[in-house]
């Protein structure tokens, strides 16, 4: 049986290194990000931000409802809080599970690192104190609206994609810039849905 890492592997041997750094490849056309040559140690991370027509304190709503993301997400499936908590705050725990074409389906459990209302709120995947990512949503106001923020940090635990860099180690920093890009997509849509909701019910 092949492994769930496979057809990840499949995808990035059909890619160039052009088609990378273009913007053209099997994850879709999008705003063509800056080559980093990184590698996982690294601990890349990876960053969109969108105006909104709102004030802080709605947007907040939206962005510390976990379960409003797997609605926004074309990856996570599912979350629910953890311990008998209904709601967020630092140390509080929520598990997740999430799916990819390529990369199979995981479960994971973060814990929440960071949260001011209505500013800051970040949750590591995995251990705290050495998570596999660290997710998280900063708001600033600006006139009326808001600056909404999403980023992603990879590292520096180990995660699904160590498998496929072990795999291909003289890929790896190809793979680690594959994955970047990927996820700037899915966050620059996260961001559209939040402000359309946001704006719509504000």
């Amino acid at each position: 049986m092949e492994p769930w890492y496979g057809s990840f592997i499949k995808t990035l041997q059909l890619e160039s290194l052009s088609s990378c750094l273009t913007g053209q490849s099997g994850y879709g056309t999008m705003n063509v990000m800056e080559w980093t040559g990184q590698v996982y140690a690294d601990t890349p991370a990876v960053s969109a931000e969108i105006y909104i027509e709102a004030p802080p304190d709605r947007v907040w709503e939206l962005v510390s409802d976990i379960h409003l993301m797997p609605e926004l997400s074309s990856e996570l499936q599912e979350v629910a809080w953890l311990d008998g908590v209904t709601g967020p705050g630092t140390g509080r725990r929520f598990t997740g599970r999430s799916a990819h074409d390529s990369l199979g389906s995981w479960e994971t459990v973060s814990t929440i690192i960071d949260h001011e209302p209505p500013r800051r709120f970040a949750w590591a995947v995995g251990d705290p104190g050495f998570p596999s990512s660290i997710w998280g949503f900063a708001l600033q106001a600006r006139g009326e609206g808001t600056v909404l923020e999403q980023s992603a940090q990879m590292g520096p635990a180990p995660s699904g994609l160590s498998i496929a860099i072990a795999a291909m180690p003289d890929k790896e920093q190809k793979i680690v810039f594959v994955r970047l890009r990927e996820l700037e997509a899915g966050m620059k849509a996260n961001l559209a849905a939040i402000k359309d909701l946001a704006e719509r019910e504000s």
